[in-house]
Protein backbone atom coordinates (compact mmCIF):
# COMPACT_ATOMS: atom_id res chain seq x y z
CA UNK A 1 0.00 0.00 0.00
CA UNK A 2 1.57 3.40 -0.94
CA UNK A 3 2.23 5.48 2.01
CA UNK A 4 2.35 9.31 1.71
CA UNK A 5 5.77 10.81 2.51
CA UNK A 6 5.19 14.08 0.76
CA UNK A 7 5.67 17.65 2.98
CA UNK A 8 4.27 19.74 0.31
CA UNK A 9 1.92 19.61 -2.59
CA UNK A 10 2.79 22.10 -5.42
CA UNK A 11 1.66 20.82 -8.84
CA UNK A 12 0.67 17.39 -10.06
CA UNK A 13 3.60 16.74 -11.96
CA UNK A 14 5.61 15.34 -9.19
CA UNK A 15 3.33 13.21 -7.95
CA UNK A 16 3.39 9.34 -8.71
CA UNK A 17 0.48 7.66 -10.19
CA UNK A 18 -0.21 5.71 -6.97
CA UNK A 19 0.11 8.94 -4.94
CA UNK A 20 -2.71 10.36 -6.88
CA UNK A 21 -4.42 7.02 -6.55
CA UNK A 22 -4.26 7.86 -2.61
CA UNK A 23 -5.31 10.87 -2.52
CA UNK A 24 -8.57 10.49 -4.66
CA UNK A 25 -8.87 7.39 -2.34
CA UNK A 26 -8.70 9.23 0.66
CA UNK A 27 -11.21 11.85 -0.91
CA UNK A 28 -13.46 8.91 -1.09
CA UNK A 29 -13.87 7.94 2.89
CA UNK A 30 -13.63 12.28 3.48
CA UNK A 31 -17.21 12.44 0.60
CA UNK A 32 -19.02 10.44 3.38
CA UNK A 33 -18.22 12.91 6.17
CA UNK A 34 -19.68 15.49 4.07
CA UNK A 35 -23.07 13.73 3.87
CA UNK A 36 -23.09 13.19 7.61
CA UNK A 37 -25.58 15.82 9.55
CA UNK A 38 -22.62 16.77 11.90
CA UNK A 39 -20.20 17.13 9.01
CA UNK A 40 -17.08 17.10 11.57
CA UNK A 41 -14.52 15.14 12.49
CA UNK A 42 -11.26 15.81 15.32
CA UNK A 43 -8.69 14.20 12.79
CA UNK A 44 -6.58 17.93 12.39
CA UNK A 45 -7.54 19.36 16.16
CA UNK A 46 -5.01 22.12 17.31
CA UNK A 47 -3.84 22.26 13.53
CA UNK A 48 -3.75 25.64 11.79
CA UNK A 49 -3.88 26.21 8.29
CA UNK A 50 -3.32 29.78 7.04
CA UNK A 51 -5.22 30.64 3.60
CA UNK A 52 -2.92 33.54 1.88
CA UNK A 53 -4.96 34.27 -1.52
CA UNK A 54 -3.31 36.94 -3.34
CA UNK A 55 -5.46 36.51 -6.60
CA UNK A 56 -9.19 36.46 -6.69
CA UNK A 57 -11.09 33.22 -5.63
CA UNK A 58 -14.51 32.06 -4.53
CA UNK A 59 -14.40 28.35 -5.31
CA UNK A 60 -10.71 27.83 -4.44
CA UNK A 61 -10.58 29.60 -1.29
CA UNK A 62 -14.33 28.34 0.38
CA UNK A 63 -13.53 24.89 -0.76
CA UNK A 64 -10.48 24.85 1.75
CA UNK A 65 -11.71 27.25 4.26
CA UNK A 66 -14.63 24.15 4.41
CA UNK A 67 -11.97 21.48 3.94
CA UNK A 68 -10.00 22.70 7.11
CA UNK A 69 -13.22 22.71 9.28
CA UNK A 70 -14.82 19.76 8.87
CA UNK A 71 -11.36 18.44 9.71
CA UNK A 72 -11.46 20.91 12.92
CA UNK A 73 -8.80 22.40 12.56
CA UNK A 74 -8.49 26.31 12.85
CA UNK A 75 -8.14 29.15 10.13
CA UNK A 76 -6.09 31.82 9.27
CA UNK A 77 -7.33 33.97 6.30
CA UNK A 78 -5.35 36.61 4.77
CA UNK A 79 -5.82 38.51 1.22
CA UNK A 80 -3.51 40.96 -0.83
CA UNK A 81 -5.40 43.69 0.15
CA UNK A 82 -5.86 43.25 3.67
CA UNK A 83 -2.25 42.42 4.71
CA UNK A 84 0.87 44.19 5.15
CA UNK A 85 1.66 43.50 1.16
CA UNK A 86 -0.76 46.12 0.49
CA UNK A 87 2.32 48.37 2.44
CA UNK A 88 4.92 47.29 0.65
CA UNK A 89 6.07 44.41 2.61
CA UNK A 90 7.46 41.03 -0.02
CA UNK A 91 5.04 37.77 -0.17
CA UNK A 92 8.25 35.98 1.85
CA UNK A 93 8.18 37.91 4.85
CA UNK A 94 3.97 37.98 4.72
CA UNK A 95 4.64 34.02 4.92
CA UNK A 96 7.66 33.97 7.24
CA UNK A 97 5.47 36.28 9.87
CA UNK A 98 2.61 34.03 9.07
CA UNK A 99 5.02 31.01 9.74
CA UNK A 100 6.06 32.59 12.87
CA UNK A 101 2.48 31.99 14.38
CA UNK A 102 3.08 28.35 14.32
CA UNK A 103 0.84 27.26 11.74
CA UNK A 104 1.15 23.68 10.79
CA UNK A 105 0.08 24.06 6.28
CA UNK A 106 0.14 27.85 4.05
CA UNK A 107 -2.49 27.79 1.27
CA UNK A 108 -1.37 29.98 -1.52
CA UNK A 109 -2.76 31.07 -4.30
CA UNK A 110 -1.22 33.79 -6.74
CA UNK A 111 -0.79 35.33 -9.94
CA UNK A 112 2.64 34.44 -10.49
CA UNK A 113 4.25 31.16 -11.18
CA UNK A 114 6.45 29.98 -8.81
CA UNK A 115 5.12 31.38 -5.74
CA UNK A 116 4.29 28.02 -3.83
CA UNK A 117 7.98 26.82 -4.91
CA UNK A 118 9.52 29.66 -3.03
CA UNK A 119 7.48 29.83 -0.01
CA UNK A 120 7.86 25.83 0.15
CA UNK A 121 11.99 26.53 -0.22
CA UNK A 122 11.87 29.13 2.49
CA UNK A 123 8.98 27.76 5.51
CA UNK A 124 8.62 24.64 7.53
CA UNK A 125 4.86 24.50 7.28
CA UNK A 126 3.40 22.38 4.65
CA UNK A 127 2.63 24.58 1.05
CA UNK A 128 -0.19 23.81 -0.75
CA UNK A 129 -0.59 25.52 -4.04
CA UNK A 130 -4.35 26.54 -4.70
CA UNK A 131 -3.01 28.13 -8.26
CA UNK A 132 0.23 29.86 -9.22
CA UNK A 133 0.06 32.03 -12.62
CA UNK A 134 -0.20 29.79 -15.82
CA UNK A 135 1.46 26.90 -14.50
CA UNK A 136 -0.02 25.03 -12.01
CA UNK A 137 -3.44 24.45 -10.30
CA UNK A 138 -3.16 20.59 -8.83
CA UNK A 139 -6.29 20.43 -6.10
CA UNK A 140 -8.61 21.63 -9.44
CA UNK A 141 -6.80 18.66 -11.08
CA UNK A 142 -7.13 16.21 -8.51
CA UNK A 143 -10.98 16.84 -8.39
CA UNK A 144 -11.75 17.13 -11.32
CA UNK A 145 -9.78 13.49 -11.78
CA UNK A 146 -11.82 12.35 -8.57
CA UNK A 147 -15.76 13.60 -10.37
CA UNK A 148 -14.15 11.31 -13.80
CA UNK A 149 -13.69 8.49 -11.76
CA UNK A 150 -16.43 8.69 -9.60
CA UNK A 151 -18.80 9.01 -12.71
CA UNK A 152 -17.52 6.64 -15.20
CA UNK A 153 -15.59 3.87 -12.65
CA UNK A 154 -12.36 4.19 -14.61
CA UNK A 155 -9.76 7.01 -15.44
CA UNK A 156 -7.61 4.33 -17.65
CA UNK A 157 -8.37 4.60 -21.69
CA UNK A 158 -11.48 6.98 -21.41
CA UNK A 159 -11.02 9.80 -24.06
CA UNK A 160 -10.92 13.66 -22.70
CA UNK A 161 -11.23 16.79 -24.49
CA UNK A 162 -9.69 19.63 -22.95
CA UNK A 163 -11.74 22.67 -24.81
CA UNK A 164 -10.46 26.79 -24.73
CA UNK A 165 -7.19 28.73 -23.65
CA UNK A 166 -4.44 25.41 -23.28
CA UNK A 167 -2.03 28.37 -23.08
CA UNK A 168 -2.65 30.33 -20.44
CA UNK A 169 -4.64 27.63 -18.53
CA UNK A 170 -2.60 25.98 -15.08
CA UNK A 171 -5.84 24.18 -14.99
CA UNK A 172 -5.02 22.33 -18.48
CA UNK A 173 -1.57 21.95 -17.63
CA UNK A 174 -2.38 20.25 -13.89
CA UNK A 175 -5.23 17.72 -15.90
CA UNK A 176 -2.61 16.92 -18.37
CA UNK A 177 0.20 15.83 -16.39
CA UNK A 178 -2.66 13.83 -13.95
CA UNK A 179 -4.92 12.26 -16.51
CA UNK A 180 -2.26 10.86 -18.22
CA UNK A 181 -0.24 9.42 -15.73
CA UNK A 182 -3.78 7.46 -14.70
CA UNK A 183 -3.90 6.36 -18.62
CA UNK A 184 -6.48 8.92 -19.94
CA UNK A 185 -6.23 9.47 -23.37
CA UNK A 186 -6.01 13.50 -23.74
CA UNK A 187 -6.48 15.41 -26.89
CA UNK A 188 -6.65 19.43 -26.80
CA UNK A 189 -8.62 21.73 -28.64
CA UNK A 190 -8.76 25.56 -29.04
CA UNK A 191 -7.35 28.28 -31.29
CA UNK A 192 -3.89 28.27 -32.61
CA UNK A 193 -3.40 31.10 -30.93
CA UNK A 194 -4.31 29.95 -27.80
CA UNK A 195 -2.34 26.98 -28.36
CA UNK A 196 1.06 25.99 -26.33
CA UNK A 197 4.22 25.88 -29.07
CA UNK A 198 4.96 21.81 -29.02
CA UNK A 199 1.98 20.80 -26.72
CA UNK A 200 2.48 16.98 -27.96
CA UNK A 201 5.48 16.98 -25.71
CA UNK A 202 3.19 16.37 -23.19
CA UNK A 203 1.29 13.42 -24.33
CA UNK A 204 -1.82 14.87 -25.99
CA UNK A 205 -3.19 15.09 -29.13
CA UNK A 206 -3.78 18.54 -30.85
CA UNK A 207 -6.98 19.28 -32.78
CA UNK A 208 -8.42 22.37 -34.10
CA UNK A 209 -12.36 20.63 -35.02
CA UNK A 210 -14.37 20.90 -32.32
CA UNK A 211 -17.19 19.25 -33.56
CA UNK A 212 -14.56 15.94 -33.71
CA UNK A 213 -13.50 16.20 -30.55
CA UNK A 214 -17.01 16.51 -29.10
CA UNK A 215 -18.02 13.17 -31.21
CA UNK A 216 -14.80 11.05 -29.92
CA UNK A 217 -14.79 12.28 -26.13
CA UNK A 218 -16.07 10.85 -23.32
CA UNK A 219 -15.31 13.81 -20.89
CA UNK A 220 -15.20 17.04 -22.08
CA UNK A 221 -13.32 19.62 -19.76
CA UNK A 222 -14.48 23.21 -21.25
CA UNK A 223 -11.42 25.83 -19.78
CA UNK A 224 -12.53 29.99 -18.88
CA UNK A 225 -11.97 32.39 -21.79
CA UNK A 226 -10.01 34.29 -19.29
CA UNK A 227 -11.18 38.25 -20.81
CA UNK A 228 -8.90 40.18 -19.00
CA UNK A 229 -5.97 38.55 -21.35
CA UNK A 230 -7.85 39.61 -24.34
CA UNK A 231 -5.88 42.96 -24.66
CA UNK A 232 -3.24 40.72 -25.69
CA UNK A 233 -5.44 39.96 -29.40
CA UNK A 234 -5.30 36.45 -29.03
CA UNK A 235 -8.76 36.23 -30.34
CA UNK A 236 -10.63 38.43 -32.42
CA UNK A 237 -13.35 38.78 -30.43
CA UNK A 238 -15.28 37.01 -27.95
CA UNK A 239 -18.02 36.13 -30.22
CA UNK A 240 -16.08 34.73 -32.88
CA UNK A 241 -14.38 32.17 -30.09
CA UNK A 242 -17.87 31.54 -28.72
CA UNK A 243 -19.27 30.74 -32.49
CA UNK A 244 -16.31 28.23 -33.65
CA UNK A 245 -15.78 26.48 -30.03
CA UNK A 246 -18.40 27.55 -27.78
CA UNK A 247 -20.58 24.55 -26.63
CA UNK A 248 -24.33 24.37 -27.16
CA UNK A 249 -27.14 21.96 -27.33
CA UNK A 250 -26.63 21.93 -31.54
CA UNK A 251 -22.85 20.54 -31.38
CA UNK A 252 -23.90 17.72 -28.77
CA UNK A 253 -26.09 15.98 -31.31
CA UNK A 254 -23.46 13.14 -31.78
CA UNK A 255 -21.57 13.60 -28.43
CA UNK A 256 -21.55 10.21 -26.87
CA UNK A 257 -24.76 9.68 -23.99
CA UNK A 258 -22.79 9.58 -21.91
CA UNK A 259 -20.35 12.53 -21.61
CA UNK A 260 -19.46 14.44 -19.04
CA UNK A 261 -19.03 18.23 -19.45
CA UNK A 262 -16.72 19.98 -16.75
CA UNK A 263 -15.84 23.54 -16.22
CA UNK A 264 -13.20 25.04 -13.22
CA UNK A 265 -15.68 27.88 -13.15
CA UNK A 266 -16.28 30.90 -12.84
CA UNK A 267 -18.22 30.15 -16.78
CA UNK A 268 -18.73 32.26 -18.87
CA UNK A 269 -22.32 31.51 -20.21
CA UNK A 270 -22.80 32.30 -23.94
CA UNK A 271 -19.07 32.14 -24.61
CA UNK A 272 -17.78 28.63 -23.35
CA UNK A 273 -21.35 26.96 -22.85
CA UNK A 274 -24.68 27.87 -23.56
CA UNK A 275 -26.64 27.86 -20.40
CA UNK A 276 -28.44 25.33 -21.53
CA UNK A 277 -25.63 23.17 -21.79
CA UNK A 278 -23.72 24.38 -18.54
CA UNK A 279 -27.45 23.35 -16.35
CA UNK A 280 -27.76 20.43 -18.59
CA UNK A 281 -27.85 16.45 -18.19
CA UNK A 282 -24.38 16.07 -19.58
CA UNK A 283 -22.86 18.91 -17.16
CA UNK A 284 -20.97 17.39 -13.68
CA UNK A 285 -20.41 21.03 -12.93
CA UNK A 286 -22.13 21.24 -9.33
CA UNK A 287 -20.57 17.44 -9.11
CA UNK A 288 -16.80 19.48 -9.34
CA UNK A 289 -17.65 21.88 -6.58
CA UNK A 290 -19.07 19.13 -4.12
CA UNK A 291 -15.75 16.83 -4.84
CA UNK A 292 -13.45 19.73 -4.38
CA UNK A 293 -14.06 19.95 -0.51
CA UNK A 294 -13.59 16.46 -0.10
CA UNK A 295 -10.39 16.42 -1.95
CA UNK A 296 -9.17 19.09 -0.61
CA UNK A 297 -9.90 17.46 2.79
CA UNK A 298 -7.74 14.28 1.95
CA UNK A 299 -5.07 16.58 0.92
CA UNK A 300 -4.86 18.39 3.95
CA UNK A 301 -5.55 15.39 6.12
CA UNK A 302 -2.50 13.45 4.36
CA UNK A 303 -0.07 16.51 4.61
CA UNK A 304 -1.03 17.00 8.22
CA UNK A 305 -2.59 14.05 9.94
CA UNK A 306 -0.49 12.50 12.48
CA UNK A 307 0.87 9.07 12.45
CA UNK A 308 -1.82 8.24 14.19
CA UNK A 309 -4.65 9.98 12.91
CA UNK A 310 -3.41 8.47 9.32
CA UNK A 311 -4.05 4.99 10.72
CA UNK A 312 -7.54 5.61 11.87
CA UNK A 313 -8.66 6.52 8.36
CA UNK A 314 -10.91 3.69 8.03
CA UNK A 315 -12.78 4.45 10.92
CA UNK A 316 -14.25 7.69 9.12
Amino acid sequence: MTEWTKHNLLDIQNLTKEEIELILNTAKSFKEVSSRDVKKVPALRGKTVALLFFENSTRTRVSFELAAKRLSADIISISASGSSLSKGESILDTAKNIEAMNVSAVVVRHSTSGVPKILAEHLEPSVINAGDGCRAHPTQALLDMFTIREKLGRIEAIEVGIVGDILHSRVARSNIWGLTKLGAKVTVCGPSTLMPVEVEKLGVKVSYDIDEVIKQSDVLMVLRIQKERQQDNFLPSIREYAKHFGINKERLKFAKKNLLIMHPGPTNRGVELSAEVADGEYSVILDQVTNGVAVRMAILYLLLGTKETIEEKQTL
